[in-house]
């Protein structure tokens, strides 16, 4: 069964995990009319694509179940204007017409061979529309090599075996992957310095996101409490990896963007 996602706990980093969605757009021009947002989570940022383009209808997408249902809440609570939510697996949803925008931040890693996904998807986008994602790279850092470690020992093992790691590719696979005639592709990356507060913040940090197929599967109930052992011994191996500073603990974070646009048929012709 999928691990669960809880949308606090996903937003307690709600500025830092969303710079590169910010910055990602920073590259998206033009007037879309018709945008959406594939991963879009409990909504906090494609509200801000109502906010960029006014006049555009936006979907958000998810597959999450307890995303979808705080973003319509949050929705609900704060209408931001023709924003409305899907419930759907980004790998079986596709639209009813070609949009000028599909953007995504933080999703894709989640699906295991998504470059097949992304060719497809890229066929959903209007002519001199756009595709714009934002995938982390970081997967060879410790917060995650240290996960993968530690979940494969005893008395872990048993009950990870087989649960979901993200993993995501150089921009320069992307590039090769959606780069053909008839479309301009750019694609780069950037290492973000988080400077994080408060107690072990990478562990609080990576429990929403990378960790969180790991910690569910572990037992939390007696005999057999495995969840907080894990925790306590992951929480001191990202110490002693992101050593607390005066300031902060610096979490370097590397992301890979990619923003392709379709050239209109009049301009490739």
């Amino acid at each position: 069964m999928p691990a669960a996602w809880d949308p606090a706990q996903y937003l307690a980093f709600a500025d830092e995990r969303g710079r590169p969605y910010l910055d990602l757009l920073g590259r998206v021009g033009g007037t879309p009319t018709t945008v959406v947002d594939l991963g879009c989570g409990p909504g906090h940022l494609t509200a801000l694509l109502h906010a960029r383009w006014p006049r555009a209808a936006v979907t958000g997408v998810d597959a999450s179940p307890e995303m979808i249902a705080r973003a319509r809440q949050d929705q609900a609570e704060r209408p931001t204007g023709p924003v409305s939510y899907l419930h759907a697996d980004l790998r079986g949803w596709r639209p009813e017409r070609p949009v000028d925008l599909l953007v995504s931040a933080a999703a894709f890693h989640w699906v295991p061979g998504h470059l097949q996904l992304l060719a497809s998807l890229a066929e959903s986008v209007a002519s001199g529309g756009t595709f714009a994602f934002t995938v982390p790279a970081n997967f060879d850092a410790p917060s995650h090599t240290t996960l993968r470690e530690l979940a494969a020992r005893d008395p872990y093992a048993p009950f990870t075996a087989g649960v979901e790691h993200p993993a995501a590719h150089e921009a320069a696979t992307y590039l090769e992957t959606l780069a053909r005639p008839g479309w301009s592709v750019d694609a780069w990356e950037t290492t973000y310095l988080h400077v994080l507060d408060g107690p072990d913040p990478v562990l609080r940090w990576v429990s929403g996101t990378g960790a969180r197929p790991v910690l569910q599967a572990l037992p939390d109930s007696a005999p057999d409490v495995l969840r907080g052992r894990f925790e306590r011994a992951y929480a001191a191996a990202l110490r002693e990896a992101y050593p607390a500073r005066p300031y902060g603990t610096v979490l370097p974070f590397r992301r890979v963007f990619v923003v392709a646009q379709r050239v209109p048929a009049s301009s490739a012709s």
